[in-house]
């Protein structure tokens, strides 16, 4: 990915003034100066609340995640991005829990954190979104931005949208589009059963599935649909004895955490071969279940994956040596890229001044050109089909598994794309 990193450098040359090309000078040109809104936030210090499970049945994926936003951070900091700054994220244990997530934004801003980030559950996003709203409009000059980094529920940047709020991962409706384009020129899919967890998200992958393969494969039938608790099921067979008596040819699924791997360690267990279409395979856990099962066909639609080339691949080495666990939250790395492209712009690290510049704003991401939509803050970018496999030389291998999740289709942003009915209140 060095083209990646390299254009975050460039990044800040899209905010330089001056014409591109000039007479060439006399005497040897000096060396030019650094741009006037990089120079002005240079050697500041941009702080981060981090706010996710680091207790309770999910703990695992948010240790993962609150280590990778630090691993970024530390990676990107100074010289390293365009603006100069140096970030630093402290992690909140909001136990996934939206009334903890009050908690957790109270004492961050006590604390001074003038940025959030959040991404496990959208019951807890949504309390966040409101408290920081809230805060916002009641104490002017000590606004937050809230970053949201996984949390996908749509009704975020469609009817609840707001205008703190910026969300760096596709949401429930973006990857299900990408999702059923590439379904339906998959002749075997027929059956199909929906197993989910039972909230908003779980709600909403039944729901748009349901619409796109009806859209795109009016033949494919829906042959069952199960709603369970989330976090509480601890033996799915059940579960996987209903999948097995609907006949169905096809499982698609938007369980995450301990969740999949529970379901995927049941359907382990009953000898089911199914394939399987997620949308969280990769997250911590599930990938060591997967692969008790031996070979499977298990499918990912993501932002990112796990074999990206260059300067990325070289990130998840670096963090498997330094945590002895996978990086694969991607959005950290468009966040934090994001950030600081918004900062030069803005020559400033002041939330509001950052938060209006990061509208409508295009950066080079690891997979080719992102932009943070204005009209409803969500991030427009490329999603990738993968599949699960045996590593061969050179891939990565998942959680030391010896299998991989390797890239099948690239989609460009448009292919996802999906409308809102986002209505932004602006300040002012």
């Amino acid at each position: 990915m060095k083209f990646a990193l390299t254009s975050v450098a460039l990044g800040s040359l899209l905010f330089c003034a001056g014409p591109l090309f000039a007479q060439a000078p006399a005497k040897p040109a000096a060396k030019p100066a650094a741009p006037a809104a990089a120079s002005a936030v240079k050697g500041q210090t941009v702080r981060i609340a981090f706010m996710d499970p680091l207790s309770g049945p999910f703990a695992n994926v948010g240790q993962n995640q609150l280590k990778s936003w630090q691993y970024i951070a530390e990676r990107l900091s100074g010289d390293k991005n365009p603006a100069g700054v140096k970030f630093e994220v402290v992690g909140f244990d909001n136990k996934g829990s939206p009334q903890e997530s009050l908690n957790t934004v109270k004492a961050a801003i006590d604390q001074g954190f003038r940025y959030i980030t959040q991404g496990n559950g959208s019951g807890a996003a949504t309390a966040i979104m409101d408290a920081v709203a809230k805060h916002n409009d009641r104490n002017p000059g000590k606004e937050v931005v809230y970053l949201n980094y996984a949390a996908v529920d749509p009704a975020l940047t469609n009817d609840k949208c707001n205008y703190w709020h910026f969300r760096l991962d596709a949401d429930t409706s973006m990857k299900m589009e990408a999702l059923t384009t590439f379904m339906k020129d998959q002749p075997k899919v027929k059956k199909v059963f929906l197993i989910n967890q039972n909230y908003s998200h779980g709600h909403q992958v039944a729901s748009y599935f349901k619409e796109g393969i009806k859209r795109k494969r009016p033949d494919v039938q829906v042959v069952g649909e199960d709603l369970h608790p989330i976090g509480q099921v601890k033996d799915f067979s059940p579960y996987v004895a209903k999948i097995k008596q609907s006949g169905a040819d096809t499982i698609v699924t938007g369980n995450w955490g301990t969740d999949l791997t529970l379901l995927v360690k049941a359907l382990n267990d009953a000898g089911l071969k199914l394939p399987m279409y997620t949308y969280y395979a990769g997250v911590t856990g599930t990938p060591t279940a997967l692969a008790a099962g031996g070979d499977s066909e298990v499918y990912v639609v993501a932002y990112g994956h796990a074999n990206h080339p260059g300067e990325l691949g070289q990130m998840g080495q670096e963090f498997l040596k330094k945590f002895n666990d996978d990086y694969y939250t991607y959005a950290t790395l468009n966040g934090i890229n994001l950030l600081a492209n918004a900062m030069v712009k803005a020559g400033s690290t002041d939330p509001v001044k950052v938060a209006k510049a990061m509208e409508g704003l295009s950066f080079k991401s690891f997979a080719g050109d992102v932009q943070m939509r204005a009209s409803d803050h969500q991030l427009q970018q490329s999603m990738f089909i993968t599949k699960w496999q045996k590593a061969k030389q050179g891939e990565y291998s998942v959680e030391k598994t010896g299998y991989t999740f390797v890239p099948i289709k690239q989609m460009d942003p448009y292919v996802s794309s999906t409308p809102t009915s986002c209505q932004m209140k602006r300040p002012g």
